[in-house]
C-alpha cells in the first residue's frame, strides 16, 4: 500500500520508468532464455559430433550440423563444408572465423538496450524530480506565507520520488547487463574452443 501511494504521488514520470523497467525485464528474461538453451544445446550437439569427427566421418558430420540451428551449428558448418574442398589448416580456421562472426549477432543482439534503459529510467527520474520542483516553487509562490515551509517540503518530498524510482529502476538493470554480457562471453569462449578442438581433429585426422 505504502509503494502504491508512493508511485501515485510521484507523477506521470513514475509510468513512463515503469514502462522502461518492464522492457528492461522482458529483455532481460528472454536473453537469459536464449542464452541458458543455447548453452545446453553447444554441450549436447558437442557430444554428438566428437564420435563422428574422430571417425573421420566427415560427411555425415557436416549434414549433423546441417540439420541443427544452433550457434556451434553455424561455425561449424562453414568448416565442415570448407574440408570437403580443401584441408588446409587456414582455409578451415579462417571459414570457422567467418561463422563465429555470423553466429555473434544472435548471441549479443539486445543486451545491449539494457544499459541503455537504465541510463533512461535514472534521466526519467531526474528529470521528473526538476519538472516537480518547478512546479512545487510555483505552487508556493501564490501560496500563504505562513504555509509555504510545510508547502514546499512536502512539494519537494514527492517530486524526489521519480529519482528515487528511477535509480531502483537502473541499478538491477546494470546488474543484469553486466552478469548477461558475462554469460554471452562464456558461451563464446565455449563455442571458440569447440571450433578448435574440431579444427585440431578435422587436421589431425
Amino acid at each position: 500500500m505504502e509503494f502504491v501511494e508512493f508511485f501515485q504521488s510521484g507523477g506521470p514520470f513514475m509510468y513512463a520508468i515503469l514502462a522502461v523497467l518492464a522492457a528492461g525485464v522482458a529483455i532481460s528474461l528472454e536473453r537469459f532464455y536464449y542464452l541458458g538453451i543455447v548453452n545446453r544445446n553447444t554441450k549436447k550437439m558437442w557430444s554428438q559430433l566428437v564420435p563422428m569427427l574422430r571417425a573421420s566421418d566427415f560427411k555425415r558430420a557436416l549434414q549433423f550440423v546441417e540439420n541443427n540451428s544452433s550457434p556451434l551449428s553455424l561455425v561449424l558448418s562453414y568448416g565442415l563444408a570448407r574440408h570437403v574442398a580443401n584441408k588446409r589448416r587456414e582455409i578451415i580456421e579462417a571459414a570457422m572465423e567467418e561463422g563465429m562472426q555470423d553466429a555473434m549477432p544472435t548471441l549479443v543482439q539486445r543486451t545491449h538496450y539494457l544499459a541503455t534503459f537504465a541510463n533512461i529510467a535514472t534521466l526519467l527520474g531526474l528529470l521528473g524530480t526538476i519538472v516537480g520542483l518547478i512546479q512545487a516553487f510555483t505552487a508556493v509562490a501564490a501560496a500563504n506565507p505562513a504555509e509555504k515551509a510545510d508547502l514546499l517540503s512536502a512539494s519537494i518530498s514527492v517530486a524526489m520520488n521519480t529519482t528515487a524510482f528511477g535509480l531502483v529502476a537502473a541499478i538491477p538493470l546494470l546488474l543484469v547487463h553486466s552478469y548477461l554480457v558475462t554469460k554471452t562471453s562464456h558461451v563464446v569462449d565455449s563455442l571458440e574452443k569447440a571450433a578448435i578442438k574440431s579444427l585440431n581433429i578435422m587436421i589431425t585426422d
